[in-house]
């Protein structure tokens, strides 16, 4: 399975058409987290939310995770160890108020894990590529256990 996400605060229409459209070719299920956006997939399972648990459990099963370039979502595919494909929001597209997704995956390209599709032709390769690693796990210095820890903490206290 697929878990593709977009966050919670903007819908984001390009991924989940795009995602949309390959999902009959990836010969697996597709389950999207749509957000606010206003494309209604027909090959994939969407739901406009998805509880944190109900995610974390979708991101634990999934074998890929695809995503807009939230630092969240790349921190979650850390701790479950498995491959993401970033899909970063483009300000020219009006897609965000800023390019600053195309500074976040700028300075994760290349890392273990990490896939970078900067758009709809490039998502399917990139996806076969994080399908051929299957889960991963890159060595983490114990500054950044901590702050992962940290993030992970202080949202699991909002949830109560």
């Amino acid at each position: 399975m697929i878990l593709v996400t977009v966050g919670m605060q903007l819908g984001f229409d390009r991924l989940i058409r795009a995602m949309d459209m390959i999902t009959p070719e990836l010969g697996m299920q597709v389950v999207a987290q749509t957000g606010k956006g206003d494309f209604q997939p027909r090959h994939m399972e969407a739901h406009n939310r998805l509880d944190p648990q109900a995610f974390e459990t979708l991101a634990s099963d999934a074998r890929v995770l695809v995503s807009h370039a939230g630092i969240g979502t790349v921190l979650t595919a850390a701790r479950v160890k498995r491959p993401i494909v970033l899909f970063p929001r483009r300000a020219a597209l009006k897609e965000h108020r800023n390019d600053h997704q195309l500074a976040t995956v700028s300075q994760l390209q290349g890392r273990a894990g990490i896939f970078v599709a900067m758009d709809e032709e490039q998502l399917p390769t990139q996806i076969e590529k994080a399908l051929s690693m299957g889960e991963w796990s890159q060595e983490q210095s114990s500054s950044a256990q901590r702050l992962n820890d940290a993030v992970a903490s202080f949202i699991d206290g909002a949830k109560s």
